[in-house]
């Protein structure tokens, strides 16, 4: 048994929690530097071909991972909606980083920020959620934030936004299909991505091929590498500790953001950025929080390296609790 699956199994809650929180931080930090690499990258290098190399890089390092449970991937759950999460993945990277061509880091990952926001708004337009008064005040806040850093008007409301901002509902799109696909094993999970990422990528490379040197090979070889880790990462943070506990961790991002396009682009935020992520990240918590006061937070699982029983009852058990904390909701 590994040292996560170890820690997964401690009967002190709080240390799962502060392993969970810690790898998420970890995640955050490695995203962080990825985008900042891919961002170095696509201002040289056409899009296409960065995330064909990028994938092809992810699925190199993957493999050894992807022949020992090649049995998982015989069976998918729910194939259309797979295919639905690979599209709106796809979409999500190539957004980003098309939006990183022309616009700071920052900028960019601001509008990311407000994917927990669309995600309970689309929760309650697509999937029927019950959202009270309280959450849709704080999605209209978010949304006002949104706009104070998109800064609306003849000459800042460009297309790079909209892309930006087309990523951040793709991301959201992606995070609600992932909640249903939740049985789905890791590693298909993140090959699937990648081979999207890579069919794609495949089809846009041949224009504008620029051959890389051995220099830039190495950079689409970190960009794979770093995307893998990052991934790894936040799914052994979302199995030792509930979504409520970690996700607001991710704000973080907005940090590493400012200071990795300080340092290595030179971009400093504009005031109206900042305060349109402080409003953003502000609502984000929120209904977070909100979340977790209605009982509606999504349990943790068992680490992969968990057998299929120790996983089925841990997680039963986390499922069992978190229904009777909704029902005592309820009843008050």
């Amino acid at each position: 048994m590994s040292l996560l699956a170890r820690i997964s199994a401690h009967t002190d809650e709080r240390l799962t929690h502060r392993v969970g929180i810690g790898l998420m931080l970890l995640a955050v930090f490695v995203f962080s530097f990825g985008d900042a690499t891919g961002k170095f990258i696509v201002a040289t290098t056409p899009i296409g071909q960065f995330l064909c190399l990028r994938a092809c890089a992810a699925l190199l390092l993957l493999s050894p991972m992807i022949w020992r449970k090649r049995q998982d991937f015989a069976k998918l759950e729910r194939p259309g909606l797979q295919l639905v999460r690979v599209a709106f993945s796809t979409t999500e990277v190539t957004s980003f980083f098309l939006a990183t061509v022309y616009l700071p880091l920052a900028d960019v990952v601001t509008y990311y920020l407000a994917c927990p926001i669309f995600v309970t708004a689309l929760s309650a337009i697509a999937l029927h959620e019950r959202v009270g008064w309280r959450r849709w005040s704080a999605i209209l806040v978010g949304f006002a934030g949104v706009l104070i850093a998109l800064r609306p008007s003849p000459q800042s409301f460009s297309w790079p936004a909209l892309i930006a901002l087309c990523g951040s509902f793709s991301f959201a799109g992606l995070m609600l299909i992932t909640r249903h696909l939740r049985r789905t094993p890791d590693v298909v999970m993140i090959t699937s991505q990648f081979v999207g990422t890579l069919l794609f990528g495949a089809v846009l490379a041949p224009i504008g091929w620029v051959t890389p040197t051995p220099w830039g090979i190495l950079l689409f070889a970190a960009a794979g590498m770093i995307s893998v880790c990052a991934f790894l990462c936040i799914n052994r943070s979302l199995k030792l500790a509930s979504a409520s506990t970690v996700v607001p961790y991710q704000y973080s991002m907005i940090i590493w953001a400012v200071i990795l396009g300080f340092v290595v682009f030179g971009d400093m935020p504009s005031p109206a950025t900042l305060v349109g992520a402080a409003i953003i990240i502000g609502a984000g918590l929120y209904i977070f929080l909100r979340e977790r006061t209605l009982g509606r937070e999504e349990p943790a699982v068992g680490t992969p390296d968990d057998s299929p029983l120790q996983s089925k009852f841990r997680f039963e058990g986390l499922f069992l609790k978190n229904r009777l904390r909704k029902s005592r909701c309820t009843l008050s």
